[in-house]
């Protein structure tokens, strides 16, 4: 996700070049297990040319491109931009089209379409299907507790279900399915042992047009997927593959690292600027002031419980961008609308900013951790400091209800 959407970004501006097929010049170096290459080859349609080879072939010969898009400008994906959101995911209706162009390239029936609400093609008694995705983040404590919370959800669920049901049954809550899954669970069938000898004119296997790849049947679960869980990190890049009127919840995990069960950690949700650019889902997180605290059964169930119950009352589509952002990414939002200066030195990125200022992730600018106390960060004998309105801030927090221990510092 990281180098491929705002590579798509790009060609977005330069409309209509994104609905055409394209070669994707990529940087990937030999690699025998790097399965991005056959994504980046599907995704394009016209293959992709390694920079590697390239490099190789150029040596004495020379290569004319008629066409060529390169760079992202300030779009990329950790690009921080002031209203916190995914470069080009609203304003460009980016992440739709990336969406709809990843199952479209890989040769499945793309996301039901929901275009005011929620509720569109559904009913009270739909059996929503949720799946909470493993997160390197979760402790061994709280996956017991989310396997709980599991538990009891379709346990409910179950007892229904034994029943003989009809339109008019009351439900005390939405009826929902939650499974446990692990990406290296998501394996399809391998046909490499079909022995099917290539041709002199197609150097692939016939069987590789009838193989599905890991990350076929991964998107065919995000396609059914009403309702996504899971904590910060690589995990949260696939939430734009949801369908139109779906939820994702956010777990959180602990920052800094390493700080459980101490009085110096706080809550953190890091790529939440994906939800936020993502407006044809829901986004919802686990209560800020609560997640150092690990995670807890009756909380995820809670969680769930609401994400079912706003999907099948129908929250409006599209979902504002502010609204799909936890409480410190609201905080952020508000500081860069008041603080120009701040905003400018953690959005723009030109060669008087400081590195330290761009790489910013808003739950340490909230809690005030390393380059942005008042006093800076040492680094290797040297003074880092991010200067910004720390009253401001002290009143953001308290407007948000978020919870601030001067030992997070």
């Amino acid at each position: 996700f990281d180098g491929l959407y705002p590579a798509y970004v790009a060609l977005i501006r330069f409309s209509p070049r994104h609905l055409h097929p394209f070669r994707i010049l990529a940087g990937l170096g030999d690699c025998n297990v790097c399965w991005s290459e056959d994504i980046y080859r599907s995704f394009g349609g016209l293959g992709i040319l390694t920079q590697i080879n390239l490099n190789k072939m150029s040596r004495g010969n020379w290569f004319m491109f008629e066409e060529l898009i390169m760079g992202s400008g300030t779009l990329c994906h950790r690009c921080i931009q002031p209203n916190l959101q995914l470069s080009g995911g609203v304003e460009l209706d980016a992440s739709r089209l990336f969406r709809d162009k990843m199952y479209q390239q890989h040769g499945l029936v793309q996301p039901i379409v929901r275009e005011k609400s929620s509720s569109e093609k559904r009913t009270s008694h739909d059996l929503l299907l949720a799946y909470v995705i493993d997160n390197q983040r979760f402790t061994s404590s709280d996956r017991t507790e989310i396997n709980a919370a599991i538990t009891e959800i379709n346990n409910y669920t179950n007892s229904y279900l034994n029943k003989t049901l009809n339109s008019t049954t009351k439900l005390q809550w939405p009826l929902v399915h939650v499974s446990y899954l692990s990406y290296n669970q998501m394996k399809t069938l391998n046909l490499s042992s079909i022995q099917i000898n290539s041709t002199p004119f197609n150097f692939q296997s016939s069987t590789y047009e009838l193989s599905e790849n890991d990350f076929i049947g991964q998107l065919k679960i995000f396609r059914q997927m009403d309702i996504h869980i899971t904590g910060p990190g690589t995990r949260q890049m696939y939430q734009t593959f949801l369908s139109d009127g779906s939820v994702t919840i956010n777990l959180g995990g602990i920052r800094p690292f390493g700080t459980e069960n101490t009085e110096r950690a706080y809550s953190s949700y890091l790529e939440q600027y994906m939800t936020s650019g993502t407006p044809y889902i829901k986004g919802l997180y686990y209560p800020i002031n609560e997640r150092h605290k690990g995670i807890k059964k009756n909380e995820v169930i809670k969680l769930i419980r609401q994400a079912s119950q706003i999907i099948l009352q129908g929250f409006s589509l599209p979902v504002n961008a502010r609204d799909n952002l936890a409480p410190d990414g609201q905080l952020f939002v508000e500081m860069c609308e008041n603080d120009k200066e701040f905003c400018s030195l953690v959005t723009m990125r030109t060669d008087d900013k400081h590195l330290a200022c761009l790489d910013i992730w808003i739950e340490d600018f909230v809690h005030e951790h390393h380059q942005w106390q008042l006093e800076g960060f040492i680094d290797n004998g040297r003074n880092i400091t991010c200067p910004f309105n720390h009253s401001l801030l002290h009143e953001l927090r308290e407007k948000y209800g978020i919870k601030h221990k001067q030992t997070n510092h």
